[in-house]
């Protein structure tokens, strides 16, 4: 059995007609939650993080994981965890293929340099909002005086709800300002709208499924990505010194212990999958031992969420009432150490490198340069869609969000293309 969702679950922010163009009317064969995951997975803006950052770039090597990609493989994750608990196995996927759609180009990295240059900041899960209520144009409906308002891909309440990962504003109540915020001030009635029903901040459990999904696919495919890469060995897991020195750092990066980092080390090299690839070699045979590692932490983790989670809920289970507000994911403290480690190897061994710290270098002054540009040929400078927010805004701030979702809806390739653009006219160095 699973969870029964509402009538306003199901609510989407403008009311739409029915498809015209089809050879027969016929009822339509999909749930309301595959609808929306089709939404997203036909959008511009999840095609546009193939060429975004995910670790390394979309261009380093011939398949390395990117942005999109790992949408797509935090989906399948959120769709078997969903799946396991009686949740809409599509609402949960579609959480997974949103969880990143807000980010800028350059990733996190790229996240930070707009955040300095944006009069009201940026955050790619606020970003992410805007996008899915706004950005990515498929429902639009003129107000009173004919102006066109879009609606984004206009998806349902329950939707809305379970892509959102911080279920606040960036500023709070009393005037102090979050650091991680899943909608804009200027947002706060899109983020009301998806949250009634709420009587606190927690998230719905199916965003709790998207975040923790998110862990996953970083931890364990991203050690595939940099064993593949030569970046990483997982042999640091028998090199105490240095294993000691990742968990300092591990646990003040994600959280927890260094002591219960270490435990998790004790139990990764325990298990046989582990020790079938601590020297990789590029063989046919290690080549199917990384994938048999990959497959089996998944399943490890995806199973243990399941079995802990059902446990702890086993009366709503029961009752089919687990879902949205009602109820919480349970993850076990040695699968979430396992993971924190898994991830401080994967991001470490990467982002600690002085040529990768030299190209992040590189990647800020690109945006500052198309910032700087965009701002000073301003409407003109602009997208047509963009141009239109522009000129409709009534505020320096709201002129200023235009050019800034317009930056952060770019691919790698095309804010390289314009910063050099810039370069040229202004007599710059790229």
């Amino acid at each position: 059995m699973s969870y029964s969702y509402s009538a306003a679950d199901f609510a989407r922010l403008a009311d739409e007609k029915p498809k015209g163009s089809a050879f027969h009317t016929v009822e339509e064969h999909r749930g309301v939650f595959a609808r929306d995951r089709a939404r997203v997975l036909h959008s511009a803006a999840l095609r546009r993080l193939a060429d975004k950052t995910q670790v390394v770039g979309p261009r380093d090597g011939d398949t390395p994981r990117t942005r999109l990609t790992h949408s797509l493989e935090v989906g399948q994750i959120a769709r078997s965890i969903g799946a396991g608990l009686g949740l809409d196995p599509d609402l949960c996927d579609m959480a997974g293929l949103t969880h990143d759609i807000g980010h800028p180009p350059y990733g996190h990295n790229g996240e930070n340099a707009l955040n300095e240059v944006a009069l009201n900041g940026f955050e790619g899960n606020a970003q992410t909002l805007r996008i899915l209520t706004r950005l990515e144009p498929k429902i639009i409906v003129d107000d009173a005086s004919g102006v066109p308002r879009s609606f984004g891909l206009n998806l349902t309440r329950a939707a809305l709800d379970g892509a959102c990962k911080y279920p606040w504003t960036k500023t709070n109540p009393d005037g102090s300002a979050n650091r991680k915020y899943g909608a804009y001030d200027e947002d706060a009635d899109l983020l009301e709208w998806l949250r009634e029903g709420h009587s606190d901040d927690r998230k719905c459990i199916e965003a709790q499924v998207m975040d923790w999904s998110d862990d996953i696919a970083y931890s364990v495919h991203d050690v595939e990505d940099g064993i593949i890469s030569r970046r990483i060995s997982l042999n640091v897991l028998w090199d105490l010194v240095e294993l000691a020195q990742l968990a300092e750092k591990g646990a003040k990066a994600f959280g927890g212990t260094a002591d219960e980092l270490l435990e998790a080390a004790d139990s990764l090299r325990n298990l046989s999958v582990i020790n079938a690839i601590g020297d990789f070699d590029y063989s046919l045979r290690d080549y199917a031992n990384l994938k048999k590692m990959t497959s089996e932490l998944v399943g490890r983790y995806v199973g243990a969420t399941v079995g802990a989670t059902s446990e702890a809920n086993a009366e709503l289970i029961a009752s089919n009432t687990l879902g949205r507000m009602h109820g919480d994911l349970v993850v076990p403290k040695k699968a979430e150490a396992e993971v924190k480690l898994l991830k401080t190897i994967a991001v470490l061994y990467v982002m600690d490198e002085p040529a990768h710290l030299a190209r992040q270098d590189r990647q800020r002054e690109r945006i500052y340069r198309v910032y700087d540009y965009l701002v000073a040929g301003a409407p003109g400078s602009l997208d047509a869609t963009f141009r239109l927010w522009w000129e409709q805004a009534d505020t320096d701030a709201a002129r200023d969000r235009a050019i800034i979702d317009q930056i952060a809806s770019m691919t790698e390739s095309r804010l390289e293309r314009l910063a050099q653009r810039s370069a040229d006219l202004f007599g710059f160095l790229s």
